[in-house]
């Protein structure tokens, strides 16, 4: 057992993300092709014996109390282990924009369950981990160990895939956000629309094709985006002008991800966009994480 913990939190992708209809509760049924990607938050976590968690970021504006999802995580890990909060702080060394579309509050709240999962002499396995992530956002169940998945139900429903192939990645955001219950309101209002190739895409994967996986990448939420997002469309066409192979806007936006043959050419489309946009950045992607699964 160890006092100190440090842990990175992979960005979220969507390469594809398809809405099939309404669950009870209120939630809908996803389909989505996710990856990891080297863009990240560092958790910091510190056993400190006061009973209490508490929260700081380098993003002062987030919350710090039961609101960020990172404090959740932990709440939720020491009542499932059943045992009292010894006292922790959590320290967030953010990197990943918020309200971009790429899980950042998700994958902090899931290096939160590793960390302390480590820190307290592995009591979970990956998939109790997953489990415990599902009550804290759709999202957390694959930050868990990320990989490249076929993700179903909320996001819980989880297939590994074949990894992506090596490739580089551009991630850019407008700076703008995009109100994530606007968008499902207006997917509920749509009567038809164009729904994602995603047996294509894991066939394009199977196959090891980065071309093929660039070319069926689709999110049908850039179908009913709200007056005023057009700068998405504007980073999607500087992508392609710049040598991308596929571009597609992550999860409920707003940043847009380019694939590039390789590094040295996301890097370079990375800092061209870069003089316009301020959240832009180049990646890789990340493969599923060696967690015990029992």
């Amino acid at each position: 057992m160890t006092d100190n913990i440090q842990e990175k939190a992979w960005a979220k992708l969507n390469l594809s993300l398809d809405v099939l209809g309404r669950l009870p509760g209120g939630y809908h049924e996803m389909k989505m092709v996710m990856q990891s990607a080297s863009l990240c938050d560092e958790v910091f976590l510190e056993r400190n014996g006061t009973g209490s968690i508490t929260l700081r970021s380098s993003f002062v504006y987030l919350p710090a109390d039961g609101r960020n999802l990172a404090y959740r995580a932990a709440e939720e890990f020491f009542k499932a282990a059943g045992f009292k909060n010894p006292g922790l702080s959590i320290r967030l060394k953010k990197r990943i924009p918020v309200g971009a579309g790429l899980g950042g509050g998700s994958t902090d709240a899931a290096a939160v369950l590793r960390g302390l999962n480590r820190m307290y002499g592995f009591p979970f396995g990956r998939v109790e981990l997953e489990h415990l992530g599902e009550a804290l956002g759709s999202d957390v169940p694959f930050c868990v160990a990320g990989g490249t998945r076929l993700a179903g139900g909320r996001g819980e429903i989880m297939e590994e895939l074949p990894p992506l192939p090596d490739c580089g990645i551009v991630i850019c955001k407008p700076p703008f956000p995009i109100r994530t219950p606007e968008l499902f309101a207006r997917i509920d209002g749509r009567r038809t629309r164009t729904h994602p190739d995603t047996a294509g895409l894991a066939a394009a994967l199977e196959a090891g094709s980065l071309e093929d996986v660039a070319r069926r990448m689709y999110n049908v939420f850039e179908e009913v985006l709200p007056a005023g997002c057009g700068e998405i469309g504007v980073i999607r066409q500087r992508l392609l002008d710049a040598g991308a192979l596929g571009v597609v806007m992550s999860g409920t936006g707003s940043a847009v991800l380019g694939l590039f043959p390789g590094a040295a050419e996301a890097g370079a489309a990375r800092q061209a966009l870069a003089e316009r946009y301020r959240e832009c950045f180049s990646a890789v992607p990340v493969g599923m994480l060696g967690i015990p699964t029992a």
